[in-house]
């Protein structure tokens, strides 16, 4: 969606107009142009308006859109902190050290970091990095406190909390980018909206899936792949559920290195010996599996030598003038 069409539907709907809001991908669909230009863009648009074919793009409500930037704040906070945090891990593997971020933001983290082999300046960077994760905690905190008593009221957080990997938050963002959920009329609507569904090729008889069409909300398959993510780790009780099912008794069970039984969640590749050049030549008698070997030496075109050089025997000659010239007439009838 263009940056600033919201707002001016919005304008445009408090002065009393009907407005809707085109997907630009459909309509493009569905009115190809040779040449595109605001003033022709403008008159597709209202032929198309006119026989009621607009591919008109679901707006959320100005209550959804609040919620989702208090949503897209605290991510961006997140994400800032996460990249001082690995700036921490990066400027302590500089020097072999590996101490954690939690350690060192104990009491006695500064302690720490004082014994620690470091040079000065290195030493200040992560002071000053350790400086920056704790003001981002801070600015963090009150934004989750205005999220959970928001996600406590949703009837829909609730229900999507019931999915392995889906805590308060992802819900709520679920929630928000999903919007009404009666306007799929199945589930593999939503999925299309989503954007995770492979894109399909079909001509003919053929029929192939390619990557992701990735044509929905960035924000509800970054979710989707947190929730994934989450679902099948140890510590969460409904692990088991969304784990691999292990391979039919009757099925023979691959093997890792060293022969080790591979698990039931993984699925490895198997190396397979491809046949070498020897393998595929066929040699004399006297050397089955073996290249052919001629005498002589291979000459450049028109038997044209670099100065220096030995001459080709003639026997090379020969057997070159053989494969160059062609078959005789009574050769060719034998063939």
């Amino acid at each position: 969606m263009m940056s600033g069409a919201v707002w001016v539907a919005d304008t445009l709907r408090a002065g009393g107009w009907r407005v809707q809001v085109a997907d630009a991908r459909k309509a493009k669909a569905l009115a190809p142009l040779a040449a595109k230009t605001d003033r022709i863009d403008a008159r597709v648009l209202a032929e198309l308006c006119r026989r009621e074919l607009v591919p008109e793009l679901w707006v959320a409500s100005l209550d959804d859109r609040a919620l989702r930037e208090r949503l897209l704040r605290r991510m961006h906070l997140v994400r800032l902190r996460t990249s001082a945090k690995n700036r921490i891990f990066g400027l302590l593997s500089q020097w072999g050290l590996r101490v954690s971020v939690k350690r060192l933001r104990q009491a006695d983290g500064l302690l720490l970091l004082e014994r620690l082999p470091l040079p000065e300046v290195w030493r200040a960077s992560i002071a000053e990095a350790l400086a920056v994760v704790e003001l981002l905690d801070q600015r963090i905190a009150p934004i989750e406190a205005e999220l959970a008593p928001l996600a406590q009221a949703d009837r829909r957080v609730q229900l999507l909390r019931t999915i392995p990997g889906v805590g308060q938050l992802l819900a709520l963002t679920f929630a928000v980018e999903i919007g009404e959920i009666a306007r799929f009329s199945s589930a593999a609507r939503l999925v299309g909206y989503s954007g995770l569904a492979p894109r399909v090729h079909q001509s003919g008889e053929s029929s192939r899936t390619g990557r992701l069409s990735k044509a929905g909300s960035p924000l509800l398959r970054w979710a989707a792949v947190e929730a994934a993510q989450q679902g099948w780790r140890p510590q969460n009780p409904l692990a088991p559920t969304v784990r691999r099912c292990p391979p039919p008794a009757g099925k023979r069970q691959r093997r890792q290195g060293r022969r080790r039984p591979q698990g039931p969640d993984r699925l490895l590749a198997r190396a397979r010996p491809q046949r070498t050049l020897q393998a595929c030549c066929r040699g004399s008698a006297d050397r089955p599996g073996k290249l052919p070997h001629f005498p002589g030496r291979l000459t450049a075109h028109l038997r044209i030598e670099k100065p220096g050089q030995l001459q080709a025997d003639t026997l090379r000659h020969q057997s070159a003038e053989r494969e160059v010239s062609p078959p005789a007439p009574h050769e060719r009838r034998t063939r």
